[in-house]
Order: structure tokens, then C-alpha cells, then sequence
């Protein structure tokens, strides 16, 4: 079979661009979703390792879209690799069915690599600099105090009126900052 793994980083994104480059391979299953590449734990990827079998093909539109790391990016092409599965990434055009194609990857995945450790380097030497000219104070901290409508819409997800992602979309707040706010709002609560 020929299968497709498509993903964006967030839901305001488009996968369109990648599900249009890859049509070409008439692929048989398609595997999408919508969540950060950070790490490997992700529902439909885990779920396309667990589905895939010898002799399929993987294709992905390009290697950020699979792994953000190196060793991410290895070991699940090592997986595909001991299943008797091939992998084509269409970017940068490299087939792990051929020995070229394994040299390539591994290189071009340590570039990846080395590449976002370096901006993650300058971001950092930035900040110091900026922190020592006194530019620089970083996030503000977002609490209950800085949320008037908090009580509101709680009493509203508590009802089950709105969902834990329309609370986070209403307070402009990511799910981890607004699970802290619960547990603070709990807190005040019982005290």
C-alpha cells in the first residue's frame, strides 16, 4: 500500500499544500493531523506505525512534517526499516528503499539538526544581551487576577455549555495555562 502521513502544526494551518504535492503517488491510506512535531507522540503517527506493514511505502510531503529531531526522525525510519517498509519523502526526494537514499536522510537530518540548535543558540545569546541592556523581561504571567471573566466562563464549562478548548479560545490562553488557572480557581475555592 501507499500511505501518506500529513500533518500541521496547529489547527489554524492547511494541509492542503502537503495532500495536493502528494496525490501524485496514488496513495492508498491517508494518515492526517493537526499537532505540534515536537515529539513523537502523536495519535494518527502512532497509529500509522501500528497500521503500516512489509512492503508499503510511506510518503511524507518533507522530514519537519514526520520529526523535529534527528533521533526522532531515525528511529521511526529505523521502525519503518525493521517492519520491511520503505519511506519517500517528497521535498527532498529521498527513498530509504535504496542505500543513497538511508546516507541522505541521516544527513540531511543531522543538518535539520544542527540547524535548530543554532537558532535556538542565537535566540538565547539575544535574550542575555537584551536582559543585560534591560530590555528584556520576558513573558508576563498570565493569572487569575489578569483574567476578570474567568469565574464566568468556568461557570460555563462547569455546565458544560462551552468545552475545555472554547474556555482556553476565550480567555486567549493555551490548554496548559488554563489547567493551571482551574487548579488556582479550585484552589481559591476550597480555601
Amino acid at each position: 500500500m501507499n500511505i501518506a502521513y500529513v500533518r500541521v502544526s496547529s489547527a489554524d494551518q492547511n494541509e492542503a499544500r502537503q495532500i495536493e504535492a502528494l496525490k501524485k503517488h496514488g496513495i492508498d491510506k491517508w494518515f492526517s493531523e493537526k499537532v505540534s512535531g515536537k515529539n513523537t507522540d502523536r495519535p494518527k503517527l502512532q497509529e500509522l506505525l501500528d497500521f503500516v506493514r512489509s512492503g508499503d511505502t510511506l510518503y511524507i510531503h518533507d522530514f519537519s512534517r514526520l520529526a523535529r529531531s534527528t533521533k526522532d526522525l531515525l528511529r521511526i525510519t529505523d521502525l519503518l526499516t525493521a517492519k520491511g517498509v520503505a519511506f519517500y519523502s517528497d521535498k527532498e526526494q529521498i527513498d530509504t528503499s535504496t542505500p543513497a537514499g538511508r546516507l541522505m536522510l541521516t544527513m540531511i537530518g543531522a543538518i535539520a539538526e544542527f540547524e535548530r540548535q543554532t537558532i535556538l543558540d542565537r535566540q538565547r545569546e539575544g535574550i542575555e544581551l537584551a536582559k543585560k541592556a534591560g530590555k528584556y523581561r520576558g513573558r508576563h504571567s498570565i493569572t487569575l487576577r489578569s483574567c476578570p471573566t474567568f469565574g464566568k466562563y468556568y461557570a460555563e464549562y462547569m455546565n458544560r455549555r462551552i468545552n475545555k478548548g472554547d474556555f482556553a479560545k476565550l480567555l486567549n490562553v493555551s490548554r496548559p495555562t488554563l489547567n493551571r488557572l482551574i487548579a488556582e480557581y479550585q484552589g481559591t475555592k476550597n480555601d
